[in-house]
């Protein structure tokens, strides 16, 4: 790592990961720890480095960092899911090969494109547009098709076992975040009392994006259906550049009650994507939590011989 990164390591950092699988991934400086309880009631912890991509400068450069961010959550998401559905389901664990994970990785962007942003369009322009005059209404009806499928889904998708515990697990992670930030032992009677909710959270992400989308769409007006379909596809990434942006200042800046006032919704939506977790999630969160933050420690203590480089500081 060059010496500008090692800096860049250096400046606060906010731990957050994803559930997976009966696990936890959680992510830090320097790797990424999944932490998962196996069928014989043991949790397995593997760590790996990150990429070069997902550290450094263009990390922390405004804007080109939300675009970052949603690539490495893609990837090290999907490798996540794979792996600790192996270790859950005991199966022998075999190396992912490049072209499986960008397989899977290209069904689940399509699946989600098709569903979130497509048929919204659709639905309007075939349902509401030979009503209205107006692209502005069009594409405020537009929006609130797209929200409202989101929401439709995360309803469905909560009624399945599976993925109820999944969400047990989400929850574990944002109580166990929310413990370590608040300065408090990664222990289980302390972790446990922190809420379900944070600020950072993907599903406050993702809403965000949604609601970001309809102003951006807004000022394209109502271009022919093709036009308007690779606007679409080609403007996400935009879109969840800004909408990151958003939730960045967010949780920087969630003492101000009207920026406290902008979250709200975003919390709310947890409560569908977030479950209570039991003592035994909470701990899986914990350990993977704890794996990252020993790394980063190593990290730190190798850095600090270095006197142009300063010490790691806590998240703030």
């Amino acid at each position: 790592m060059e010496k500008g990164d090692k800096i860049a390591a250096m400046e606060p950092f906010h731990y957050g990961g994803q559930a997976v699988i009966e696990g936890v991934m959680m992510r830090g400086r320097e790797n990424v720890a999944i932490a998962v309880r196996r069928p014989d009631g043991e949790i397995e912890v593997t760590s790996q480095p990150l990429a070069n991509l997902y550290k450094g400068r263009l990390r922390n450069t405004p804007i080109i960092r939300g675009i970052i961010i949603l690539i490495e959550t893609l990837v090290l998401g999907v490798q996540a899911l794979l792996h600790s559905a192996q270790v859950a389901a005991a199966e022998e664990k075999k190396d992912i090969s490049p072209a499986a994970l960008w397989g899977s990785l290209a069904i689940a962007v399509a699946f989600a494109i098709a569903l979130f942003f497509i048929a919204p369009l659709l639905l309007t322009r075939y349902l509401v547009d030979p009503y209205i005059a107006s692209s502005l209404v069009s594409n405020l009806i537009e929006g609130a098709f797209r929200i409202a499928i989101f929401i439709a889904y995360l309803k469905l998708i909560s009624l399945m076992p599976d993925v109820k515990r999944v969400f047990a697990y989400h929850g574990a992670e944002h109580k166990t975040v929310n413990a370590y930030e608040a300065g408090m032992p990664l222990e289980l009677s302390y972790v446990k009392t922190y809420s379900t909710s944070h600020a950072r959270c993907g599903t406050s992400f993702l809403l965000a994006v949604l609601i970001i989308a309809i102003f951006i769409f807004a000022l394209l007006g109502r271009p022919p259906l093709l036009l308007s379909i690779l606007s679409r596809i080609v403007l996400i990434p935009v879109i969840a550049a800004i909408g990151y942006e958003f939730v960045r200042f967010g949780a920087t800046h969630n003492r101000n009650p009207i920026v406290r006032s902008l979250l709200v919704p975003g919390l709310l939506l947890q409560s569908m994507t977030t479950g209570e977790p039991n003592d035994s999630q909470l701990e899986t969160a914990i350990s993977a939590l704890n794996r990252v933050i020993e790394t980063d420690s190593s990290v730190a203590q190798q850095c600090s011989c270095d006197p142009s480089v300063s010490p790691v500081t806590p998240p703030m």
